[in-house]
């Protein structure tokens, strides 16, 4: 037994970082462009003007997925390429593009997932204080509207945000990604509280406004915490260490998810946070907690866990020369066994893994080719430990690798590469890997072939 027969199958990109076209037909600015083109941000002085130019070449780019197999595409809508100024006037040429996209998958047998926030917040909107403002869920609510009386008869399935704890945490916390602020943890929590009730409020749009019965997730991250042995004792720290608050990060998973599928804050939130946690009203806690169709992760890395003889969590010591991405995170394949088993128990919704893939420094061999054998063997060893779950009986509904295209991969701008398929940048010249042409071979054994 291994995946079910109906397994989705998918790929996945995100609109800064693959559409380029910043000033075209009317589109609006996003914190992206500004935080890209400000001075010693991005690696080498990158930006996402043109990214892949998915804007211009769509039509390329889906028929390279036709060709790699996947049945599913992810992608996420750029706010402010639908509303420039991120609320009022409609930009309908930007609509237009997202209209031709959609028909252009559903013609070629690929079913659109769309994510509606994939960290490009309008800047517009940003200068009115952004996710601080209180009224950003009511905006949040007003440009899902549009979405979704426009694309709802075709587009079933709908993820309302990716990844908050990383344009939360390293976007208001650490000024890593875009907006780049480092504000006071007070501040940092009333945005994550507003992004919730947007989020909230966002699956009461859809639900009242969608033209067929839709399918709504979410789409958190984190560092999946790996039992040390399969003993009861290792397995609770591992719960604890995901779950239970340690430090002030809200990279642990449970501080953004938590309040939208259980309608409260984690145990051990107040004692971490104190008085810079948020109050929940009763009014709010309803708005953000929003029955859910299923719940996403994007899984890439972990870290080991055991619990000691007084009872305490303990993290294994990482071993030197241990295997990495050029990200220079560990590979970890158990991760994708363990952060599904864990999420699923906790919140009991059907899974999707929504990203999971490794960057690399490929480039193009002398006869044209790009071996990335790296990226076969990662994925191999991940989907082998995600079918060992499946086989189990959890309720796993698909797998998206991230990414389709080598694309602007935020701060590090173009020095690493993600995707199956490889991107000339300079002249956005597509070329499939070799990774691309052995997952249309697992594909199309519905994950039972996973050899290299």
């Amino acid at each position: 037994m291994g995946f079910k027969k109906d397994f989705v199958w998918g790929i996945a990109t995100a609109a800064y970082q693959v559409e380029g076209g910043y000033n075209q037909d009317g589109r609006g600015l996003s914190v992206w462009d500004n935080f890209s083109h400000t001075p010693e941000i991005v690696v080498d002085m990158h930006n996402g003007d043109t990214a892949c130019d998915s804007y211009n070449r769509y039509k390329e780019d889906v028929a390279l997925m036709k060709k790699i197999g996947v049945k599913a595409y992810r992608f996420s809508i750029s706010w402010s390429r639908v509303l420039p100024c991120g609320t009022g006037k409609v930009n309908e040429k930007g609509l237009e593009y997202y209209d031709k996209l959609v028909d252009e998958l559903i013609a070629n047998g690929i079913e659109p997932y769309i994510t509606l926030f994939h960290w490009d917040f309008p800047y517009a909107l940003y200068k009115q204080g952004g996710w601080l403002n209180d009224k950003s869920p009511e905006w949040f609510a007003e440009y899902t509207k549009v979405v979704i009386e426009r694309l709802s008869d075709r587009v079933k399935f709908w993820i309302t945000q990716n990844e908050p704890q990383c344009y939360i945490d390293l976007g208001h916390s650490k000024g890593q990604h875009a907006p780049g602020l480092q504000l006071p943890w007070n501040e940092v929590l009333l945005a994550g509280r507003n992004s919730m009730l947007a989020h909230g409020r966002a699956v009461m749009t859809i639900r009242k406004y969608a033209k067929q019965s839709p399918i709504i997730g979410y789409a958190p991250c984190g560092s999946v915490a790996i039992p040390n042995t399969n003993s009861d004792e290792d397995i609770e720290a591992a719960v604890i260490d995901m779950f239970r608050p340690s430090q002030k990060s809200l990279f642990t998973i449970s501080m953004l998810v938590d309040p939208v599928i259980l309608g409260r804050y984690p145990e051990g939130a107040e004692e971490i946070y104190g008085e810079d946690l948020p109050i929940l009203t009763d009014k709010q806690k309803e708005i953000m907690c929003q029955p859910l169709d299923f719940l996403g992760f994007n899984n890439y890395s972990g870290h080991k866990v055991y619990m000691n003889s007084e009872g305490e969590v303990c993290r294994v010591k990482k071993q030197v020369g241990r295997a990495q991405t050029a990200m220079e995170w560990d590979v970890m394949p158990e991760g994708i066994y363990w952060g599904p088993r864990l999420m699923s128990e906790r919140y009991n919704l059907p899974f999707y893994i929504t990203e999971n893939g490794m960057a690399n420094l490929d480039w193009k061999a002398q006869d044209g080719k790009i071996y990335d054998y790296q990226r076969i063997d990662f994925t191999s060893r991940y989907l082998a430990n995600y079918r060992k779950l499946a086989s189990e009986g959890v309720d796993l509904r698909g797998y998206f690798h991230w990414s389709l295209l080598d694309n602007f991969e935020w701060k590090l701008g173009y020095s690493r590469r993600f995707g199956m398929v490889y991107v000339d940048f300079e002249t956005g010249e597509r070329t499939l890997k070799e990774s691309a042409y052995w997952y249309n071979k697992v594909i199309s054994s519905n994950g039972e072939d996973l050899s290299l």
